[in-house]
């Protein structure tokens, strides 16, 4: 078996302890060596206040992965790569399509790994749904992300700032899986989004895109969302009806066995970086978003009553 890979975690916020830590404390190609955090770190772990004091103070350390909000990312992983270290993005990204290119040319150039991750690729049924719907021709799909920001994000005010994506914070999970599972790539072709009156990023969004084949492919996200949470993908085709429930986790399809499971999208995305670093390679797809940015672009503006946590 390979040695363990050695990482820096950076940012111990609810992602990383909901996810990323467990995650790797579950991997043996995994040690979580060192985190970076003002707020404080994980027990038995050393951590430090900001990246270029670990950079400096822990060459040992090979890989970086960043669960921090986009706006301060790309300055983080820019550093990283040129201290010669892998580096592993929590989705989205970047907060711009510009940084995230020039993370990836930086990277190429100094020989390091760059996985920009979408962890709702990772879902149990995702896969099943990309089979299905290659061997069919669609007619219709549409995708239905509706929680409750209160819930997924409290107090995070930094996703009401400009750069913190807003609803699309969740809507390009969304957008990561619709990218994934169509046969014939789509582009935006109309979009309302709606701005609470106190806030520089939307809480609800309506797209519409157009098809190659002409088929009607349309989503709406909202954050406005009580009670049961919705995260589906509906999809008409000619021969049958195909269902991705519960962020991707519970696929249905006419005609083919049902796909369901336990939660495994982080070590899947851990198991997957160990791969490129061991293979010298890098992953970043930037598709879902381009449709974010596409969004802001084109779409229509509504102010909405405001909102307070």
């Amino acid at each position: 078996m390979a040695e363990p890979l050695s990482v820096a975690l950076v940012g111990i916020g609810k992602i990383a302890r909901d996810q990323h830590i467990p995650a790797l404390n579950a991997d043996p190609d995994w040690t979580l060596a060192a985190t970076v955090s003002r707020s404080g770190g994980v027990d038995g772990v050393e951590n430090f206040a900001d990246l270029p004091q670990m950079l400096e103070a822990r060459p040992d350390i090979g890989v970086v992965s960043l669960a921090v909000p986009p706006v301060p990312r790309f300055a983080m992983a820019a550093a990283a790569i040129g201290a010669g270290r892998h580096v592993m993005l929590e989705k989205p990204p970047g907060a711009t399509l510009a940084e995230c290119h020039a993370l990836s040319a930086q990277a190429q150039a100094a020989g390091v790994t760059l996985h920009a991750t979408w962890h709702s690729r990772m879902a149990h049924g995702v896969a099943a749904a990309k089979e299905w719907l290659a061997e069919r021709e669609l007619k219709r799909l549409r995708v239905t992300w509706k929680e409750d920001v209160r819930r997924w994000h409290p107090g995070q005010e930094w996703i009401w700032q400009a750069g913190g994506l807003g609803v699309f914070d969740p809507g390009i999970n969304a957008l990561s899986i619709l990218t994934e599972i169509l046969p014939a790539p789509v582009h935006l072709s109309r979009a309302v989004l709606d701005f609470p009156g106190n806030r520089d990023t939307p809480i609800a969004a309506e797209l519409d895109f157009a098809h190659p084949g002409g088929a009607e492919v349309s989503a709406v996200f909202d954050w406005r969302q009580e009670g049961p949470q919705t995260w589906d993908i509906e999809a008409e085709t000619d021969a049958g009806t195909m269902r991705l429930s519960d962020g991707g986790a519970t696929f249905r399809a006419e005609g083919a066995a049902p796909v369901e499971g336990p939660d495994r999208e982080y070590p899947r995305l851990y198991a997957r970086m160990a791969e490129l670093v061991r293979a010298g390679t890098s992953e970043v797809d930037l598709a879902p978003m381009v449709h974010v940015a596409d969004a802001f672009t084109l779409g229509r503006r509504r102010v909405v009553e405001p909102f307070d946590w």
